[in-house]
């Protein structure tokens, strides 16, 4: 049998944007100063809600150094929603840029399929009432509220028109969903003809909220590449936290959205693919709004690679994590690292590590509650691989039914814990 989240996915649909008059923007956001990224902090200037009402994160995807970007450049990037609501922001970094950016026109509309938005849901975007923004090196920028209503579980689509790019560019590097880039400024057209450059990276655009009611909040998963979605099959939104947005679309829950915060390669104590949980988690988790919950499943790159990481090393890097979200007033859910054995850097040094780290996760009582991404995943033979059934082949990383599964494991009630 496969997982209920995996048989729940349609494939294929088509989420609807409610679309409301275009009037005037009423608020307004300036450009967001960012501290560099050896310690990234964001503030933002949020507007006036209306009552009963604030920003809460639908989607995210953590930045990191991109190379280069070519100038005079437009790029159509497609991200998936997970809660719903109205006046929809977008923000845009340029956290690890060394130039300023100028973003000359932005759009956003709704995906008809590949390259193609649906008739009239395009839309211009505006910062500050202006319609283009130059962003410093090292800052980011929220666009002003679009009017309207956006679904949940649509795939939206933010079309950017760039110049003046030069040096190193600010992005997420693996997508796992179809992008589109074209010379020359196509942003507000709904046609595909001029989008003839697919890519696999989001650059850019690292996150969207939407406006909704207080009493819903959003969950930030905090990870690897198994959080973001490596091996899950392109353009399908099967990464694990994909199957838990639509869980929680479903249940009777105030948690509603999910932002994806996992990097490919991520460590918690060191940098090198991107900056380490730790580093990074003021500016990819606790400074999105509306997060409540904060689910860290992160630490096999620490301890495969024989870097001489220990346990300790592990707990308390943890513990740091458990504590700046607390103090920000976040619920921590943690996971347990699941098995690899069979991967080329796994050893019983590595393996010991791995279980005495669970051992902290599971008894430890630190986290305000456990998923056991390690017992769900690994096989009733042995307890050190993954199980065949969910393992894509490399013995790491789960396949979609294997995303499935995990995304079935979290206890929903478990998110609000805190």
């Amino acid at each position: 049998m496969r997982p209920a989240s995996y048989r729940r996915l349609v494939v294929g649909a088509v989420s609807a944007l409610v679309i409301a008059v275009c009037g005037p923007l009423t608020s307004s956001s300036a450009t967001q100063q960012q501290s560099p990224p050896e310690a990234p902090t964001v503030t933002t200037a949020t507007p006036a809600a209306a009552k009963g009402k604030h920003s809460v994160v639908t989607w995210g995807a953590s930045a990191d150094r991109q190379s280069e970007g070519p100038a005079d450049r437009s790029y159509r990037l497609i991200v998936r929603t997970s809660v719903g609501g109205s006046n929809m922001r977008i923000r845009l970094s340029n956290a690890f840029g060394e130039n300023p950016v100028t973003f000359t026109t932005a759009y956003a509309g709704l995906q008809k399929q590949g390259a193609e938005l649906v008739r009239g849901s395009n839309r211009k975007l505006s910062f500050g009432g202006a319609e283009s923004v130059t962003v410093p090196a090292g800052q980011t920028v929220l666009s002003d509220p679009l009017p309207g209503k956006l679904a949940a579980q649509s795939n939206l689509v933010i079309s950017l028109y760039v110049t003046g790019a030069k040096g190193p560019t600010t992005g997420h590097g693996m997508a796992m969903q179809t992008n589109y880039a074209t010379a020359g400024n196509h942003a507000a057209e709904e046609g595909a003809a001029a989008w003839t450059d697919p890519m696999g990276s989001w650059y850019w655009l690292d996150a969207v909220d939407v406006e909704t009611s207080t009493s819903i909040g959003s969950l930030a998963a905090l990870g690897d590449s198994i959080t973001d979605g490596w091996q899950s099959s392109t353009d399908l939104n099967r990464r694990w936290p994909d199957y838990l947005s639509r869980r929680l679309q479903e249940a009777n829950t105030p948690v509603k959205g999910v932002a994806n915060e996992g990097i490919s390669g991520n460590k918690v104590l060191a940098d090198g693919a991107g900056q380490s949980a730790l580093n990074r988690l003021q500016r990819d988790v606790l400074s999105q709004p509306g997060v409540r919950t904060v689910f860290l499943f992160e630490g096999v790159n620490d301890i495969k690679a024989h870097s001489g990481v220990t346990a300790q090393d592990m707990i308390e890097g943890y513990r740091k994590i458990i504590e700046q979200a607390h103090a920000a007033g976040k619920c921590v859910v943690g996971s347990t690292i699941a098995p690899f054995k069979g991967w080329s850097e796994w050893d019983a040094a590595a393996e010991s590590v791995r279980v005495e780290i669970n051992e902290f996760v599971r008894n430890s009582g630190e986290l305000d509650a456990v998923t056991d991404f390690d017992k769900i995943l690994r096989s009733p033979y042995d307890h050190e691989r993954i199980s065949p059934f969910f393992d894509n082949g490399d013995h790491l990383h789960p396949n979609d039914v294997g995303m499935g599964a995990m995304a079935d494991a979290v206890d929903i009630g478990s998110l609000t814990s805190c």
